[in-house]
């Protein structure tokens, strides 16, 4: 059974460096925006391009799994149904999640099946989830946009792949790579903050942004040190000058009363 899952960079590299795996793994493409002409089919059995799934100016979260996978692709649909459900957001509402597979024999049937599978498990009502099943040509060039690197192993039957989550911006960029099969909720409702943009609605969701930055060592979000030094700095500046302003006006009163 032959699939990869790693933590950091230097642990894929490493891993690559295994024969059978040379051609495995993650190339990170940041900024590379995806040929969103490529048409898939849905579980309908609709034919659709991927620009279609941008129409609506929300964040993507793209995974590259497949149905028939022995092992992994469940583990990691499994980890990012877990991770959804902690999150206030709802998939289909403030952004969007689509899965494509990357085994050119699977049929709408298989993606219907599995998007019946975890949504249940998801079981979240307006909840939306997109599977897509299409050619090699069309996997390919998705694939290689992404930087995306899995082979077909005939003697064992299966894909030799990774897990990964891919977030795309509104335009459809490579924007974030989060590896494994569990997530942090907070990384991942920060990172789909950053990948959105613009979209950033809140004030306290800014200030979290400002206080916390990605560090792609660990795969995850930490403080920002020197951001909240800043803001325990104005704090402190805005609590002194209160208290002095409070000071000044009480002396002001008193001089007041003893001049009447």
């Amino acid at each position: 059974m032959a699939f990869v899952v790693y933590g950091n960079l230097a642990q894929a590299q490493e891993l690559r460096e295994i024969p059978v795996l040379k051609e495995v793994g993650i190339d990170e493409q940041l900024g590379q925006e995806i040929p969103k002409e490529l048409r898939f089919y849905n579980h309908h059995g609709e034919s659709i391009t991927l620009e279609s799934l941008f129409e609506d100016g929300k964040p993507v979260i793209l995974t590259l799994n497949y149905a028939n996978c022995p092992m992994l692709c469940n583990l990691q649909l499994t980890g990012l149904v877990k991770v959804l459900g902690e999150l206030d957001e709802t998939a289909g509402e403030e952004f969007r999640v689509v899965t494509v597979s990357i085994d050119p024999a699977e049929e709408s049937k298989d993606a219907a099946d599995v998007r019946y599978r975890y949504l249940q498990a998801y079981d979240r009502p307006s909840a939306d989830w997109n599977f897509l099943v299409g050619e090699q040509k069309a996997i390919t060039s998705l694939t290689e946009s992404v930087g995306f690197g899995y082979r077909f192993l005939p003697e064992e039957d299966e894909f030799a792949h990774t897990a990964a989550l891919i977030l795309l911006s509104p335009e459809g960029q490579v924007s974030r790579y989060l590896y494994g099969i569990e997530y942090d909720p907070e990384t991942l409702r920060l990172s789909l903050l950053e990948t959105a943009k613009g979209e950033v609605r809140s004030s306290i969701d800014r200030l979290i942004l400002f206080c916390f930055q990605y560090d792609a060592t660990k795969g995850r979000y930490a403080p920002a040190i020197m951001n909240i030094t800043r803001i325990a700095g104005a704090l402190t500046i805005a609590v002194l000058g209160a208290f002095i302003l409070r000071l000044l006006r009480r002396s002001g009163t008193k001089t007041e009363n003893y001049s009447a």
